[in-house]
């Protein structure tokens, strides 16, 4: 048996924000709260279903650096434009990462600066 994935963790400005930005691209819940300003996030069923809940932790600044931990996510109910305009509206904009203008997927940055992509496959809902 291999291992996999439980827990992705982002270290943010403001976890709060971001729990609840991420909770609405993702159709996840807030989990847990810690002392010290941590959020746990993950799907309604909680840790350690199918999908990995994301810890944000009160942290530095973003730099301009590419980071070192990224979030992929792909639409579940709606084609790549479509999710794209609801992921702008709800706080992404465009990034550069130098990823150039043929790439099959949009590269964002979530209201903290933090990148992440939005490919073009459609996944079925868990």
């Amino acid at each position: 048996m291999a291992c996999r994935i439980s827990e992705l963790v982002l270290e943010c400005r403001d976890p709060e924000l971001l729990a609840r930005f991420w909770c609405e691209v993702l159709d996840f819940v807030v989990l847990d709260r810690e002392e010290g300003g941590l959020v746990e996030i993950g799907p309604r069923e909680g840790f350690g279903g199918p999908q990995p809940t994301i810890i944000l932790i009160p942290g530095e600044p973003a730099t301009a650096t590419k980071p070192r931990l990224h979030i992929d996510v792909n639409a579940t109910d709606r084609d790549q434009d479509a999710e794209l305009e609801r992921l702008l509206a709800l706080g992404a904009r465009p990034a550069d990462i130098g990823q150039g203008k043929d790439v099959s997927w949009h590269v964002l940055a979530d209201p903290e600066g933090n990148v992440f992509c939005l490919l073009r496959a459609r996944l079925d809902p868990l």
